[in-house]
């Protein structure tokens, strides 16, 4: 998983995409707050946000 997150900046390095690099944090924040809402007792707050 390091190696993966590690070639993936190096691409961006090289390659000058740095404007990847907010879509791939707000895909990871909603990932994570599907993730909390899955099953939990922070169900009903998460889903108050939207």
């Amino acid at each position: 998983m390091i190696d993966l997150v590690r070639e993936l900046f190096a691409f961006m390095a090289a390659r000058k995409k740095f404007w990847l690099l907010p879509i791939l944090l707000a895909m990871l924040a909603l990932g994570g707050l599907l993730v909390l809402a899955q099953g939990s007792a922070i169900a009903p707050f998460i889903y108050t946000l939207f």
